[in-house]
Order: structure tokens, then C-alpha cells, then sequence
């Protein structure tokens, strides 16, 4: 067991970097610290995952105890702390306006930059800071289910692995999902204050710009955060309306640049997590559905020349079509989210998904499909949505 001593003598804006492949542990043995804006408990023992890089920062100095093995392990004093705590506080403030004036809302921001600038550190630290402030407990959730939205689960809904194989249908679930956050917003005056944080993929360029266009526009972002790039927030600027506030930040210095397999063994692991859990801890359910007992659904059916569409339709409705799959060998180990959709009338493609479950064997013979769920037989719901994202389960 190792331990890495941070004395108290290193004073405010100082940070202690770690990397690390095992699990490892800390403790704040004395002094004011905190991880990602939220506080550590003084003698609490945190342990953090295999592959885990985290930042400690304090204010006042700490002394800093960590168990295991690390891959680096130091302490910065120039870090970009002061700019994100002022960025949280001039949030604070269109919040405390909303809290006195009922004709005025919180704001919405979107965190905006390249892949491996920051962007989730930076809604982690101000989602947390407005928790410690007091806002509604189940701010973050809205915040943090806009994140998850633009990022992964539009992704595992529906029939597209990369973002850009889809914008006509990227697009429309973000238009759907903005209509459902401000509904959310209208029906309860303290969601409305503490309002959201987006989150938001690193493809700037090209389509991936005018999606974001499209995600601000469909949002009505009040504020955007530019991380590490002039000539995106000069194009924002550029191309988004005075009532937007678009501000340049630096990145930190301490953001770790990941290779693309890094990133697919990071993407393996939340869907790993989904089922198994962050430690291990649960124990999904492997069990047989008939194939007379589902409907399965892909969205997108293969383009066709405007010549041979049916009169009134463009070739990209396509995209949006919704196409019947066939049970076949095809599915194995391809996952498949349950729609919330109860009969063949309900818009499939905008109702949310319960849950997800994995193919993990396809006996054309008898009929049956056997799936990994994280819960018990029978399936909640009977039709089912097909991703291009497979996943292996090794357990």
C-alpha cells in the first residue's frame, strides 16, 4: 500500500492530479477539499474505479492521504478553478433574479469544445456547485438526463452508432427532448430557477457545428461556454443571436487526451456499468422471449432516389422511417432498448425507452432469443428498438 502525503502547506488553487489503472482510495485527513465541486467528508475513505482520473482541489490546503498504486500523482498551483467559480456565480445570479421576479426563468447554458478539453468536468463542477447552493434536489437530474441525451442514449435508442449517420433523426429526438425538458420547466417554479446544464459531444466541424446550432436554437440557450477554441466561439458569435452570451474559457491544463480505443473501452464500460453495475455489484437476469411475443423495429430504411419515392415524399423521410426487423443470427449481441410505446399507433421514434437488453443468443430452431436484462422476466414493454451497438458480455 502506498501513500501520497498533500501537506496543508500548499495553499488555495492548488490541485492534486491522480491516474490510475487499479482501485484506489483517498482520505482527507484535515483541511477544506473537494472532487469535481462536490466536498469530501473529512476521514472518509472514496474509492475510485480501475482507470479512474480525478482532480482534488482546495481552497484553503489539505492534507491528502491515497491508498494504491498510482500512475502519476502530483500537485499544480495554476489551474482554471477561479474562472469556473465565476462562471458558477454569474449562474447563481440569473438564478436569484428568477427566484424574485416569476416572470423571469434561470438560465440554460451549454458547454460547448473539441474532444479532451474538459467539457463534462466543467458540468460536473457547476451542476455540483449549484447543488451545495441549495437548488432543487432533482436539478442535476434534468441537467445531467440532457447529458446522457445528447450523448449516449439518443445513440443506443436508435439504429445509428456515430452521431453524424443520422442528423435528420439526431436532430428531431433533440427538438422532442427540448420540448419535453421545457415542459418539465413550466410545470414546476423551481425546476424553472435552476433551469439546465447541456452537455455536448466534441464534433464541432461541418454537420457536427450545425447540430449544435440546432441544439442551442431547440434549447433557447441563454449562455454558451466555449472551451479551448477561438475560431468556434468567433463562429458562434458569428452565427447565433445577441440574446446568446457566448464566452471563451480556457481548458485545464490537467485534461488527459484519449486515444480512440481509450474512448470505445470507456464507452464498453458504461454499458458494462448499465448492467452489472460501477463495483460489480448486480446481477442481471439472462432469460428466453419468444419471437411471436415481441415487434422489432429499426429506424432508417435505405435511401432510394427522389424518382422511385412515393408522390409528396423526399428521400430523407427515409431516415426517419420505421422498418421491421426479422429475428434472425443478425442480432446477436446487438443491444435493443425497450419502447415505452404500447400499440402500433404510438410514435415509436419519439417515445422514451424503459431500459435496454442485449442479444446474447438467437435459436432460429426454437424460436427464442436469449437476452441479458437488469431485471427479471417478463419484458415491461413488447416492441423493441435495434442499435448498431453490439456489446460482448464476458461475465
Amino acid at each position: 500500500m502506498r501513500h501520497l502525503v498533500v501537506s496543508t502547506r500548499w495553499q488555495s488553487h492548488s490541485i492534486v492530479i491522480c491516474w490510475r489503472r487499479l482501485i484506489q482510495n483517498i482520505q482527507l485527513k484535515s483541511g477544506l477539499a473537494e472532487v469535481f465541486g462536490t466536498e469530501i467528508v473529512k476521514g472518509k475513505v472514496y474509492s475510485f474505479g480501475g482507470g479512474s482520473k480525478i482532480a482534488v482541489f482546495t481552497w484553503q490546503g489539505c492534507l491528502l492521504e491515497l491508498r494504491g498504486k498510482t500512475e502519476a500523482a502530483y500537485v499544480a498551483r495554476e489551474t482554471p478553478m477561479i474562472i469556473y467559480l465565476n462562471t458558477h456565480a454569474g449562474l447563481e445570479q440569473i438564478r436569484k433574479k428568477a427566484d424574485a421576479d416569476k416572470t423571469k426563468r434561470g438560465p440554460i447554458a451549454m458547454i460547448i469544445g473539441p474532444t479532451d478539453v474538459g467539457k463534462s468536468t466543467v458540468c460536473k463542477l457547476l451542476l455540483n456547485y449549484a447543488v451545495r447552493m441549495g437548488r432543487r434536489d432533482n436539478f442535476p437530474f434534468h441537467a445531467l438526463l440532457v447529458q446522457w441525451q445528447l450523448n449516449v442514449l439518443l445513440m443506443l435508442k436508435k439504429d445509428f452508432p456515430k452521431t453524424g449517420s443520422n442528423v435528420m433523426l439526431y436532430n428531431l429526438l433533440v427538438t422532442k427532448l427540448a420540448q419535453t425538458v421545457a415542459e418539465r420547466m413550466e410545470a414546476n417554479r423551481q425546476n424553472a430557477v435552476s433551469r439546465v446544464i447541456i452537455n455536448t459531444c466534441g464534433w464541432v466541424k461541418g454537420q457536427g457545428y450545425q447540430m449544435l446550432i440546432h441544439a442551442a436554437k431547440a434549447f433557447e440557450v441563454d449562455l454558451i461556454i466555449v472551451l479551448d477554441q477561438e475560431r468556434l466561439y468567433n463562429e458562434l458569435v458569428r452565427d447565433l443571436p445577441e440574446t446568446v452570451k457566448v464566452v471563451f474559457q480556457p481548458k485545464s491544463g490537467r485534461v488527459v487526451e484519449r486515444s480512440r480505443q481509450a474512448r470505445v473501452e470507456s464507452r464498453d464500460q458504461k454499458i458494462r456499468e448499465y448492467f452489472y453495475g460501477s463495483a460489480a455489484q448486480f446481477y442481471p437476469h439472462s432469460f428466453e422471449v419468444r419471437f411471436s411475443d415481441v415487434k422489432i423495429f429499426k429506424i432508417g430504411a435505405p435511401a432510394l432516389p427522389d424518382s422511385l419515392m412515393p408522390l409528396g415524399m423526399k428521400a430523407e423521410d427515409q431516415l426517419t422511417k420505421l422498418v421491421t426487423v426479422q429475428p434472425s443470427q443478425q442480432l446477436l449481441h446487438h443491444l435493443i432498448s425497450i419502447s415505452m410505446a404500447e400499440s402500433g399507433e404510438d410514435d415509436i421514434i419519439q417515445t422514451n425507452v424503459t431500459g435496454f437488453i442485449c442479444v446474447n443468443n438467437v435459436d432460429l430452431e426454437r424460436q427464442m432469443l436469449t437476452v441479458l436484462s437488469p431485471q427479471p422476466r417478463p419484458l415491461p414493454r413488447t416492441r423493441l428498438l435495434l442499435s448498431d451497438i453490439q456489446y460482448m458480455d464476458s461475465h
